[in-house]
């Protein structure tokens, strides 16, 4: 659900994420940024997933990382990181986030990456990169 007011640094994070990718509105950059952030925190430990969310300095930037569907949430916290692979989490965000017709999951999710990269420190970039499989690697790293 989009929050009614975004605070002036979550649209910021949102229209970088536009702009990286030609994403035609700012809801659909938040429909998939919550998505790529979802397929990520799958990826890791439910402790290094709890670090990157404290890392973001604005609160709504830090709400977009978090889980907001308590069940999910939970069981995510219950059960080890996903072993996926790049075509699948690229799949994943495609089918989810409701990725634009003209905008591949790939940039969609090069955005994303960039724009993270950008906020959070370089030892919080790196512990994400430790839980990525090659080909996601290579994309977050490549930023």
């Amino acid at each position: 659900m989009p929050s009614p007011q975004m605070s002036p640094a979550e649209q910021a994070f949102l229209e970088k994420v536009m702009k990286k990718s030609d994403i035609p509105d700012i809801y659909d950059a938040r429909d998939i940024t919550i998505v790529v952030f979802r397929a990520l925190r799958d990826l890791m430990t439910t402790e290094a997933a709890d670090r990157t969310g404290a890392a973001f300095d604005d609160e709504k930037v830090a709400q977009l990382w978090k889980d907001d569907n308590p069940i999910a949430a939970t069981l995510s916290k219950l059960r080890p990181p996903l072993n996926v692979d790049t075509k699948t989490f690229l799949r994943r965000v495609g089918q989810e986030a409701g990725v634009p017709k003209n905008v591949t999951a790939e940039s969609a999710v090069i955005a994303v990456f960039s724009t993270v990269r950008d906020e959070l420190s370089p030892e919080r970039t790196q512990e994400i990169s430790s839980f990525l499989p090659d080909g996601l690697k290579v994309m977050w790293e490549q930023i």
